[in-house]
């Protein structure tokens, strides 16, 4: 009994470890010249793993993929990630924000010590092996040494999203696994904004924003922005993307802590001579790039103590659309849940798995992303293996 795994991200491993536990022998094909080039990356800024919140709370960040995702994240949800990691030798800690990393906040000894425990299990992968379709009933590969055909008993597809191509995923497989089935369109996810700033804002590009509220389309999050001189990025807006990409109109709190009633009664404090940007800076202490922010999108502004709250309290932000999705964190669209079992196997192909960003599902930054690669790996792997045994 074989099994071939296509794609050497977190769902791939994860979809490889349970066939080989299974005590399936076990081929795993890379396109890049290395495994994990993604999951490193990520890495580099700090290795969040998962969010470690009530159940709930953890499944609603899903939005409406979350009944699809649910049985794969209860069976490994957050606490099973962080034994997992700990398993691998990688001690880990909650952040203030509830957020689950490892103490070195590196993905590389993480990814050493798996890769290790899978070559010990009888692992056996290759890279530069780029998966082009299927020629007959094989799967077809180009790889340094020419064409190679596979005829495994059953495969996993673990081939990721279509941003970060540089990194592996490009979304080619689209072209080929499309003729087979219905496919939901890529769509940037987690994604910055792009703004046409005047020139008085360059002096702020890299300043954040911080501790405020945005809003979008019946979305709602509080956290920080960065201005870039392409617009806006950072963690406070990609949960608002969804919105974004529609084109709903974004509102940004600047003073989540106050009412509006509160920020009335400070504003009315009276100025005499000073201009009203210099009694804001007073009243409201406001940072230089916050009130060259409002200076930007929101002059002349009301002179009205509460039409000026009103303002403040839901600043309108126009912008130009999200950045393109090669830059995107991650996409939506993909495989439809719709097009495969409750197991992850295609319909229209038996014998054939799907996991990871290639499905059609998204999720914020903050642990969710990874962790739900990481879960649907594990259960295409485990159901692939169900299915070979029976």
């Amino acid at each position: 009994m074989t099994a071939l795994v296509i794609g050497g991200g977190p769902a791939g491993l994860m979809a490889t470890e349970a066939l080989l536990d299974a005590g399936i022998s076990v081929e795993l094909a890379e396109a890049k010249p290395s495994l994990g080039r993604k999951l490193l990356m990520a890495g580099k800024s700090g290795l969040n793993l998962s969010k470690m919140q009530d159940r709930e709370t953890f499944l609603s960040a899903y939005g409406p993929c979350r009944a699809d995702l649910e049985p794969m994240l209860t069976a490994f949800g957050p606490d099973d990630v962080r034994v997992w990691a700990e398993d691998l030798g990688q001690r880990c800690f909650i952040g203030s924000s509830g957020r689950l990393y490892p103490e070195v906040m590196k993905a590389s000894p993480l990814l050493r010590a798996w890769m290790a425990r899978l070559a010990n299990k009888g692992l056996t992968h290759h890279t530069r092996w780029r998966w082009t379709g299927w020629q007959n009933e094989a799967l077809r590969f180009e790889t340094p040494d020419g064409i190679e055909l596979c005829t495994p008993d059953i495969t996993v597809l673990a081939l990721g999203g279509a941003s970060w191509a540089r990194l592996g995923s490009d979304g080619a497989w689209a072209s080929w696994l499309g003729a087979d089935l219905p496919l939901a369109p890529f769509a940037p996810s987690n994604a910055g904004l792009v703004i046409q700033w005047s020139d008085h804002m360059a002096m702020h590009f890299g300043t954040p924003l911080k501790n405020i509220r945005l809003s979008a389309g019946g979305l709602s999050q509080r956290g920080e922005v960065v201005i870039s001189a392409r617009g806006l990025e950072g963690g406070g807006l990609y949960p608002l993307t969804p919105a974004l990409r529609n084109g709903h109109a974004l509102h940004i709190d600047l003073f989540p802590d106050l009412t509006h009633a509160a920020l009335t009664a400070r504003l009315a404090k009276p100025r005499g001579k000073q201009s009203l940007s210099n009694h804001l800076r007073k009243v409201l202490r406001v940072p230089p790039q916050v009130m060259a922010l409002i200076m930007e999108v929101a002059r002349p502004l009301p002179n009205d103590p509460n039409e000026l709250a009103l303002c403040l309290k839901a600043l309108p932000l126009p912008y130009d659309g999200l950045r393109p999705m090669d830059e995107a964190i991650s996409t939506a669209g993909g495989v439809p849940f719709a097009q495969m079992t409750a197991g992850l196997m295609l319909n229209a192909r038996p014998g054939v798995f799907c996991a990871g960003e290639m499905l059609d599902w998204e999720a914020p930054t903050g642990g969710y992303l990874l962790t739900a690669c990481l879960a649907t790996g594990l259960w295409a792997g485990q159901n692939a293996a169900r299915f070979l045994n029976c």
